[in-house]
């Protein structure tokens, strides 16, 4: 099921996305998450997408398809997805309107009490 857009990626994003999907045959697209863990509660997990199941939303930013479970729907809602570089360190950056706090590590955050849904 595709439904209206609720996470934007960076042309920085699509484009890692991209290079990452050319190199995977079997990728669909990119699976975004949030799952219970860390010092703060909650930690983003992201992959390629090899299947989409009967409970997954897609969406489409920039010509490319997101997989997203319906629980990390509502955490992930109004986020922007960027890849930045920073020295020798590369990776994904979740600007995200429902985030409250992060821990000092920045591996895991909390959540607002009234969702941006």
């Amino acid at each position: 099921m595709t439904t209206k857009t609720t996470i934007n990626l960076t042309n920085s994003a699509k484009q890692h996305i991209e290079n990452v999907l050319a190199k995977d045959t079997n990728g669909i697209g990119l699976r975004v998450g949030v799952k219970t863990t860390g010092c703060s509660g909650y930690q983003y997990v992201i992959e390629t997408a090899k299947a989409i199941n009967a409970t997954d939303k897609t969406i489409e930013s920039k010509g490319i398809k997101i997989v997203i479970d319906e629980q990390s729907l509502r955490y992930l809602a109004g986020t922007e997805l960027d890849f930045v570089r920073e020295g020798l360190n590369a990776g994904f950056k979740f600007n995200n309107p429902n985030v409250e706090d992060a821990c000092g590590c920045g591996e895991s955050f909390s959540l607002k009490e009234k969702l941006a849904v």
